[in-house]
């Protein structure tokens, strides 16, 4: 990262653009080169995170479009530094994505800079940076080139897929496969920011008069479920009335559906025995504490992530049991007593939330879906001889992938007689309203991709 290049500027002046530009394309090359957006904005100092953030995010949003424009403007692969670099630009230079569903007129004829400064201030940015200097001149005749051919450029790679739905083209064919009706819905929702949610602590204060509480803050929200606001415009968590104290979370709609379906009915003597399985950071934990009074361990096999858990946890006012151990490995952590009810939350490729993590879609290979899938299927053998006759599993994941939902689902009933489906929402696609479910078909921006299932174990 380039932050050794330029002090950081004192609060009460903007940062350079010129500056903020080299930043996010440092964060553009660490992600082509297999790195987490999340780490390389952690390293920032926090002055620049915001502003790096935003960008970043909008030029991952346009990268597969930005790629095409490269190799028609420079069939010669540049320098890693160099192509970020011009990626970077080229993806600033296309209409922003909007803020939610549905873009303005507005927001679809303007750019977010002024195309000739922000061509000047990507070659400035060149020009200060080792990697890059030595090729200000070629970067620049790159971008001028594109601001007198941009029409015809853009012609030209329409329809490459990655450029036309920026995902790499094996996402965009698997989708096709997955859901021939909806897989341009879902690519289109994945390149719009989604909402802000929070979920409401009901140990501390109702959902309507937290909503209040936000109207008198001048943040205006709409309700959904029974514990979900959504905001018209997202906040930081530390301008939320009440955060610090544990009076709120951020929690997106379609991960607030986790809590209701596990311990929907779920009737038994005293407190229910409950295993949160593949638990970090804690959020579908603390909902499941804030909804009923449970005899509850979270796990989780990253022992820096179980310390999220305790201090979500401990934030909300919560207790809950958190041991850091391999869910797939119940010899090295359970007790032998069964689990009334366990939520496993496996991992997968986050496919589905792509739309907030938008670094995702250019991380993930190929292979990785039928990788995760086979670490899923292990799971839910280990721990479905966990279950008590009679209970109930929950397997969620948030991706849109059917090799990690309702394929897996499906298998594993095949091979367990003893287990019984119940209804639940399945595949849900990001952006979407849930008619007939649990949330309004108007709740702004919708929510992420996920998929649920509930199976019931047989016996009493």
């Amino acid at each position: 990262m380039p932050t050794s290049s330029s002090p950081t500027p004192t609060p009460h002046r903007s940062p350079p653009l010129s500056e903020q530009l080299q930043r996010v394309a440092a964060c553009v090359q660490a992600v082509e080169q297999g790195r987490s957006l999340t780490d390389s904005l952690a390293a920032l100092d926090p002055f620049w995170r915001p502003g790096v953030q935003a960008l970043s995010f909008e030029v991952l949003r346009q990268l597969g479009l930005a790629r095409a424009l490269l190799s028609e403007l420079a069939p010669r692969r540049p320098d890693p530094a160099v192509r970020a670099l011009l990626q970077t630009a080229l993806a600033l230079l296309q209409p922003p994505t909007a803020n939610d569903e549905r873009p303005s007129d507005a927001d679809i004829q303007h750019p977010r800079y002024n195309a000739h400064t922000l061509v000047n201030q990507t070659v400035e940015a060149a020009k200060h940076q080792r990697a890059t200097q030595r090729q200000a001149p070629f970067i620049n005749a790159c971008l001028r080139r594109y601001l007198r051919e941009s029409e015809a450029l853009l012609e030209q790679v329409r329809d490459i897929p990655e450029a036309r739905w920026n995902h790499p083209r094996w996402w965009v064919e698997r989708l096709q496969r997955d859901h021939p009706a909806h897989w341009q819905d879902i690519l289109m929702a994945s390149n719009r920011p989604g909402p802000m949610a929070l979920r409401v602590n009901r140990r501390h204060l109702e959902r309507d008069a937290y909503a209040e509480r936000l109207r008198q803050a001048g943040m205006a929200s709409h309700p959904f479920a029974e514990d979900g606001l959504v905001l018209d415009r997202p906040q930081p968590v530390d301008r939320l009335p009440g955060f610090a104290q544990g009076d709120c979370s951020v929690q997106d709609a379609a991960a607030q559906m986790a809590a209701p379906l596990l311990l929907q009915d779920l009737t038994v003597p005293g407190r229910p025995r409950v295993l949160d399985a593949c638990a970090a950071p804690g959020g579908k934990t603390a909902h499941l504490l804030e909804r009923a009074d449970l005899d509850l361990l979270a796990l989780d096999v990253d022992a820096t992530r179980c310390e999220r858990i305790t201090d979500n946890l401990r934030r909300l006012g919560l207790q809950g049991r958190v041991v850091c151990a391999d869910a797939g490995q119940p010899p090295h952590w359970w007790d032998g007593r069964q689990f009334d009810a366990i939520l496993l939350d496996a991992p997968c490729t986050a496919s589905g939330i792509v739309r907030r993590h938008p670094d995702v879609r250019w991380l993930r290979r190929p292979g990785d879906v039928e990788q995760l899938a086979r670490v899923q299927a292990g799971l839910l053998e280990a721990l479905w001889p966990l279950l008590r006759p009679g209970g109930r599993l929950v397997y969620a994941t948030c991706s849109v992938f059917r090799a990690e939902g309702e394929e897996q689902v499906q298998a594993f009933l095949a091979r367990h007689t003893e287990a019984a489906r119940k209804p639940a929402v399945g595949h849900l696609r990001p952006g979407m309203g849930i008619a007939g479910h649990q949330f309004n078909d108007n709740v702004p921006g919708g929510h992420d991709g996920f998929y649920y299932a509930r199976i019931d174990k047989a016996g009493s």
